[in-house]
């Protein structure tokens, strides 16, 4: 399985690049916030990458981060949401706000996404609720392609030479809020919609201060 490309970027087209590796060209498909966020024609470029094998097709799906790939393998395990369904959830969302949507239930912002209706989206919120606690908590060790000719991996994340900008703090502080507020006792879909919310409403927030607000969310109302 390819699960990483770094090379060349030679060609770009409307849903999709063409990566030189090494003198082999591999299609990527990618969403319309990462290709944004990709260099030109001739520059290095890298992409964490998903094989989808069918009968009679074989495709590439690329992206920027760890976490946002392990998100379109949890939504393509939703009824009605196939691969290209998933690129344009997490293109409309980005990685943080597909968890945020999910936390909070929040099944209209997932319609948005180009293709996506209100049934499906409705199906995307009940299904992964339960499993969406356990990507959001990678926030923490958010790993990055690295583009250049050596990846120079740091304790906690990889940095990319040309990094779209990205909330990596938040999210860092997101995942660590998420940890305590279970190990607390909270169940983890509560925690998730917990600290989702206040990060919502703060998204500059460090750690103590989502826990602070989380706990008031979760507090007995009365």
């Amino acid at each position: 399985m390819i699960g990483y490309l770094r090379g060349r970027l030679q060609y770009r087209g409307a849903d999709h690049v063409l990566i030189d590796v090494q003198g082999v060209g591999y299609i990527v498909y990618c969403s319309d916030r990462t290709l944004a966020t990709l260099p030109g024609p001739g520059a290095p470029v890298a992409l964490f990458t998903d094989l989808v094998v069918r009968e009679d097709l074989m495709q590439l799906f690329g992206f920027p981060s760890l976490i946002e790939k392990e998100w379109h393998r949890l939504l393509m395990s939703v009824q009605g949401i196939g691969a290209k369904a998933s690129l344009s959830i997490l293109g409309a969302l980005g990685a943080d706000g597909v968890g945020r949507a999910i936390a909070l239930g929040d099944w209209k912002s997932v319609t948005v996404a180009k293709g996506v209706g209100q049934k499906t989206a409705q199906r995307v919120v009940l299904d992964l609720k339960d499993k969406a606690p356990g990507v959001m908590a990678m926030g923490g060790t958010m790993v990055e392609a690295v583009e250049g000719p050596e990846p120079v991996v740091e304790t906690e994340r990889v940095v990319a030479a040309t990094p779209a900008p990205r909330p990596v703090v938040t999210m860092s502080a997101q995942a660590d809020a998420l940890s305590a507020l279970s190990n607390l006792g909270y169940s983890p879909g509560d925690a998730a919609a917990a600290v989702a919310e206040a990060a919502g409403a703060a998204p500059d927030a460090n750690e103590a201060d989502l826990i602070r607000a989380a706990l008031k969310l979760l507090a007995p109302k009365g």
